[in-house]
């Protein structure tokens, strides 16, 4: 009797000790490819904070959805399964405030999105997160956004009427893209070349480091230069699991987050360059849209967004005041 109380003591500790390693890996999941800018800029967070760590905790990157999609991650979160992903447009149905970042050509360049992330994230988009139970550690990049399709080059809105055009989720997206007279279709990124492949959609809109990694360039035969959105990415954790973590845990994996933004603009700009060519050089076809025209047909978005979302207009006034001043 002695000896089973002991085994089961033994077995008790064991499991107890393998929980609590168990609780130390501090899992971080994303959709990129690898070689994206969302794979480098996970590795390079993971890489820091696990120095730093000293053994801690472990930060362990699962890229190419392998832990689902990001609205599958968004809950993973909920439920303690991960502890961060790296949301993009799909913010914009968590919490209307992130619909600001939909708007067309709001945000014109990496200064100013630094500038609107140092002076808004906490004081307007974390308390917007934390409404619906999670907490942005930092804002890195997804990109300035174009097009591919494999029916016409789009040079202004009216090309784009017809074509069955992927968008992640987001009602704001499919609002713009209806507006510019194309058929939005809403698909998980793990699913769109093959989609791309066999004819379900025409095309589809993203940074050229999504579109390189995911080799959407050998399935698409016009790459149109439009900038039309920039996506800023987003650190979530659950807000609730990530105060739960060692005080001192949380602050270096904070610091990590936000330091890894000054790698995550360099990487972007330099990849920009590069995939480009890549893209070309696949054969694809490249041209530059009239992105005034682009402009002009935005107008009806920003007044629906000012209209329907509390806080609408003063969410665009202030991220317009921030714009860099030009010389």
């Amino acid at each position: 009797m002695k000896m089973t109380k002991l085994v089961a003591a033994a077995a008790a500790l064991w499991l107890s000790g393998e929980a609590a390693l168990a609780q130390q890996v501090l899992r971080f999941g994303h959709v990129g490819e690898p070689g994206s800018l969302f794979a480098q800029s996970a590795e390079h967070f993971a890489a820091l904070a696990n120095e730093r760590l000293e053994g801690r905790a472990e930060v362990q990157v699962f890229g190419s959805s392998q832990l689902g999609s990001d609205r599958e991650m968004m809950q993973r979160l909920r439920l303690n399964q991960q502890t961060f992903s790296l949301p993009s447009s799909i913010m914009s149905s968590i919490a209307a405030e992130f619909g600001v970042f939909e708007m067309p050509y709001i945000i014109e360049n990496r200064e100013h999105i630094r500038a609107v992330a140092d002076e808004m994230l906490d004081e307007v988009f974390n308390p917007a997160a934390e409404r619906e139970g999670f907490h942005i550690l930092a804002v890195w990049e997804n990109g300035f956004r174009h097009i591919t399709n494999n029916t016409r080059p789009i040079n202004v809105p009216a090309d784009l009427r017809g074509i069955r055009l992927r968008i992640p989720g987001g009602e704001w997206r499919a609002r713009m893209f209806q507006a510019y007279g194309a058929n939005p279709t809403p698909m998980s990124f793990s699913d769109v070349f093959t989609a791309l492949q066999t004819g379900v959609i025409d095309g589809q809109e993203n940074p050229y480091t999504q579109i390189a990694s995911a080799n959407f360039q050998e399935v698409q035969r016009y790459l149109s230069i439009t900038g039309h959105v920039y996506t800023p990415a987003f650190v979530a954790v659950d807000a609730n699991h990530f105060a739960r973590l060692d005080p001192e845990v949380q602050e270096i994996l904070r610091e990590a987050a936000r330091e890894t933004r000054a790698f995550v603009h360099e990487t972007a700009e330099r990849l920009e360059n590069e995939l480009l060519d890549v893209i070309a050089s696949a054969g694809v076809a490249v041209n530059e849209a009239d992105t005034a025209a682009f402009v002009e047909a935005s107008g009806a978005i920003y007044e629906e967004f000012a209209a329907t979302v509390p806080g609408g207009p003063e969410l665009i006034e202030r991220i317009n005041a921030l714009r860099p001043a030009t010389n």
